[in-house]
């Protein structure tokens, strides 16, 4: 109680101390609001996109120096990456509107990215470093027209930096911190992360070359509930991203990148058990291009893109192809008329060797061709309807209809205030992945699995410095692909729920820009589902607090309220899966940076889990306690 008290103390004294906020920073975040990408794949304003679409821009990721991807993610309504505050070595998880990583699909610039190898191929969030991201845009609900299977329950459009025009900048951050859990403690530096970016223009190349190092260590991966001390799990990663581009003229320009990763981590016998010989590597090569034309009436590109992913641990190698090539039109065909079309080829495979089982790429594999098209049409009263439809051909499942419709309505839209009322209904396939299907535990007569959406709300804006959004969803799995456990003989299968599987919920976004000296954003979420919550809250509560004491400084306090969740885990002793509820816990973080010499040089600091808070993310496992990290950013 007293915690509590602290907290709702902290953040009171927060918001009355606050001085004047720069007018001149609201309206250029409010200016990077107002386009999104992730509706149709182009540009769109936001006041025709029928969906509440959150964006995390440049200037909020700077705010957050020092954090990584997952941790953004996670104070978003809606989202929950599980783990994000467990050590970085374990494996995360993405849940969107109740739904699992199955349902979720992450895109690069646009492009889908998995893992061929992984059990439900989600992309693993940690191969991306925060100071090569431009932007991130989360698109909630079923979004299969336009991006194909796996966009069940949300879409994560992360954009990374592009190259400067007419100029050669350079960019380097470093920063340092501890790394303790709630329990055990060190004032020793184990946090060390570089990034070191160069970019330039040269006649008509562009380029940038980005390399990021990060060196984590301190604290074990399981929670040791007994005297004995468990041994650290330390982690390293190194990304390096590289683009270079062509612009032949005004209309035409050509994008190639390559990305590279590599991540080495130790990892735990499982929850309560150490391990100190548990060790996994994992590389990621991706390479691809970008041609991009722009005619009278329209747009069109295309996307052409390879990706390889490969692991090993305990002796075993896992290795995953992918390749993705796809085609789109954007066509005005008036002002108030704009049609979008194109064709999507992907191919994957997985070829693992195991003890527990090899995967012959020969026969571990599949291709779909999708087709697709949407029209928005936008009335002369602001009423604006998005329809479309995707036909995807998928070579073990043959032929799948996904549709989705999704009218919005501007009742206010002027310089003042703005109400905009808006619906949808989409629904999405979701094909069984390589493991799923051929591993040990596969079963190879899967049913892929559908989903239906639907979603209601609206937005409101009054005089640029009040926004609000509510969204009520419900969401509906048929022939939801789970794991049988031991009602399988010998080790457990995975198969089809009998039964569908529901989720509903309410999402709400508020943020005030005070005139005078308070920037605030509090959202909400609330998610039902009436199987397989597997560690997803009931409740969730974010709020964010800034303020600029002057000019060149800033400061953000972040707050996180996480009610009950129930986790599963399997008990050797009794031969069964069990279930147990993780109690509700609450964090605060500060933020802040200062800049000097025009910016050139940025100096930022946080303090995480201000109050030390010894909770559980995953059951058996270890999260991080109060910690701190200093850093800074030099900008030539």
């Amino acid at each position: 109680m007293n915690k509590q008290l602290s907290i709702v103390g902290l953040l009171a004294l927060f918001v009355v101390s606050g001085t004047a906020y720069s007018q001149e920073t609201k309206e250029k975040e409010i200016q990077l609001d107002e386009v999104v990408i992730s509706a149709t794949k182009f540009k769109l304003k936001k006041e025709k996109v029928g969906k509440v679409i959150h964006k995390i821009t440049q200037q909020e990721i700077q705010n957050n120096a020092g954090k990584t991807v997952m941790e953004l993610l996670n104070a978003i309504p809606g989202v929950e990456i599980k783990g994000a505050n467990s050590v970085q070595g374990a494996i995360k998880g993405t849940y969107i509107r109740g739904g699992r990583n199955r349902q979720v699909l992450v895109l690069i610039d646009g492009v889908p990215v998995i893992d061929p190898t992984g059990i439900s191929q989600e992309y693993d969030l940690r191969l991306l470093s925060l100071s090569q991201i431009e932007s991130i845009e989360v698109m909630k609900g079923a979004s299969s027209t336009i991006y194909g299977s796996g966009a069940a329950s949300g879409v994560v459009n992360i954009i990374l930096k592009k190259a400067p025009s007419n100029t050669i900048s350079g960019a380097y951050e470093v920063s340092v911190g501890t790394y303790n859990s709630a329990t055990i403690k060190s004032k020793k530096v184990q946090d060390i992360n570089h990034n070191a970016t160069v970019s330039g223009s040269l006649s008509k190349f562009n380029y940038l070359a980005s390399l990021s190092l990060s060196d984590i260590d301190g604290i074990s991966s399981a929670k040791s509930i007994t005297n004995q001390k468990f041994s650290t799990d330390p982690f390293r990663s190194e990304s390096g991203v590289f683009k270079l581009g062509y612009r032949a003229s005004n209309d035409f320009n050509i994008v190639s990148f390559f990305n590279i990763d590599n991540l080495e981590y130790s990892f735990d016998a499982g929850r309560h058990i150490d391990s100190e010989t548990n060790k996994a590597t994992q590389k990621q090569v991706r390479i691809g291009v970008k041609p991009t034309y722009s005619y009278e009436n329209g747009k069109v590109f295309a996307v052409a893109s390879f990706n390889r992913v490969k692991r090993e641990m305990f002796g075993n190698s896992y290795e995953g192809k992918s390749t993705n090539i796809e085609a789109v039109n954007k066509w005005d065909i008036n002002s108030n008329t704009q049609l979008i079309s194109g064709v999507n080829y992907q191919k994957h495979f997985n070829q693992t060797n195991s003890a527990w089982g090899n995967i012959e790429n020969d026969v571990a594999n599949f291709n779909t061709l999708d087709v697709f098209a949407a029209a928005i049409y936008t009335t002369d009263f602001n009423l604006t309807i998005n329809v479309g439809g995707r036909l995807n051909k998928h070579s073990n499942y043959g032929s799948h209809l996904v549709y989705h419709i999704n009218p919005s309505y501007n009742v206010i839209n002027t310089d003042k205030a703005s109400l905009k009322l808006l619906t949808s209904y989409s629904t999405a396939f979701i094909a069984p992945s390589l493991y799923q299907l051929f591993s040990v535990y596969g079963n190879q007569v899967l049913d892929p699995e559908t989903n239906k959406t639907f979603e209601i709300g609206f937005e409101i804006g009054f005089e640029k410095w009040f926004d609000v959004n509510v969204v009520y969803f419900s969401r509906k799995e048929s022939n939801a692909i789970i794991f049988n456990g031991l009602s399988v003989a010998p080790w457990g299968q995975y198969g089809n729920a009998t039964s569908n599987i529901k989720a509903n919920g309410v999402e709400t976004t508020m943020t005030i820009r005070s005139s005078k000296n308070l920037d605030a954003t509090v959202g909400y979420a609330y998610t039902d589902k009436d199987e397989e919550a597997d560690y997803i809250p009931q409740n969730k509560l974010t709020a964010q607090f800034n303020y600029k004491p002057f000019n060149n400084a800033f400061v953000s306090l972040v707050y996180k309220n996480v009610s009950e969740r129930t986790g599963k885990y399997y008990d050797a002793s009794v031969f069964s899966t069990v279930e147990e509820q993780l109690p509700s816990y609450q964090l605060m973080d500060v933020n802040a940076n200062y800049k000097l010499l025009d910016d050139k040089i940025t100096v930022f600091g946080s303090i995480t889990n201000l109050f030390n808070e010894d909770y559980e993310e995953t059951l058996g496992y270890t999260t991080r306690g109060r910690n701190f990290k200093f850093g800074v950013r030099f900008q030539f």
